[in-house]
């Protein structure tokens, strides 16, 4: 598969989303370029070989899955994403210890956070983005699949698009999701949102969806997985998970930023409409919460 080279500044948030789908060799390549960037664009592919003991025509497959056409590009492309960091450790937010203190915790979780928004936000392109934003505004509904942590990222998209008067249900039970997929025709939208890509009751849906002529949407960290196969477009997050950091609050993050970029463009594209019915569904709110109020006081 050809992918499009990535800027320096994006280099190790796609190191960090094709890590899953290598190679156990591939992946040896993969955790020394997030290890130590520097050292990796310091050798040669003979070198580099020797040190990692992984051959070399494994490293140029390697290079070539982030877009490179071979080595030497891709060290070049090194060199300039460890220049591009002030912090030498950027590159590799510390994973968290048994015996780490709590300062520390803090500190790590919070750029970790930090730089899952900044690195999904280089990723994502207009030209992406565009013809996302083109289907759901003119789509009939919108059915987004998601389960566990990336189900709450689902049902966050969902009320999003309800509020501006698009149809839309979030849907984290399998069989449910099969049974609105099943009803979907051209001009509909499906949107399947995983951070592994692999999950089978958010695979399955997406599948049917597509069947029934639905344009079909994946929000994923690994751009080679089997829903970005699946689906019609991809949008890459960049979060990333650790053995304390199941679901993390980073994976999720960046999916929703994921998702809040879609809705604003879908607000934008449908104005005369997103408009009132904001305003309408917030005055519907206050409504109620007032009447409650309200009654609370008698």
């Amino acid at each position: 598969m050809t992918t499009t080279p990535v800027r320096p500044e994006n280099l190790v948030a796609a190191v960090r989303a094709v890590l899953p789908s290598l190679t156990p060799s591939g992946r040896r390549i993969a955790e020394l370029i997030l290890h130590d960037p520097a050292m990796v664009a310091g050798h040669t592919i003979t070198e580099l070989s020797a040190v990692s003991g992984v051959s070399e025509a494994t490293i140029v497959r390697t290079a070539r899955s982030l877009g490179f056409a071979g080595y030497p590009p891709l060290r070049l492309a090194l060199a300039a994403a460890a220049a591009h960091t002030e912090d030498g450790d950027r590159l590799v937010p510390g994973d968290l210890g048994p015996d780490d203190p709590l300062s520390d915790v803090i500190t790590k979780v919070t750029r970790a956070e930090t730089e899952a928004l900044s690195d999904t936000g280089r990723q994502l392109t207009p030209e992406q983005l565009a013809p996302v934003v083109d289907a759901i505004a003119a789509a009939r509904r919108v059915d987004v699949y998601g389960v566990a942590a990336s189900g709450l990222v689902a049902a966050d998209m969902a009320q999003k698009l309800l509020r501006i008067g698009i149809v839309s249900h979030a849907f984290s039970d399998a069989h449910l999701a099969l049974t609105s997929s099943a009803l979907l025709r051209t001009g509909d939208v499906a949107v399947a949102v995983s951070t592994s890509g692999e999950t089978p009751d958010v695979l399955e849906p997406i599948r049917r969806a597509a069947a029934a002529g639905a344009y079909t949407v994946a929000i994923t960290n690994n751009p080679r997985s089997t829903l970005a196969a699946t689906a019609a477009l991809t949008l890459v997050s960049a979060g990333r998970e650790t053995a304390f950091r199941p679901a993390a609050l980073a994976s999720r993050i960046s999916q929703l930023l994921v998702v809040d970029c879609i809705f604003v463009g879908v607000a934008q594209r449908t104005f005369e409409t997103s408009q009132p019915a904001l305003q309408n569904t917030r005055d519907a709110v206050d409504r109620f919460v007032a009447e409650s109020r309200a009654r609370r006081r008698r």
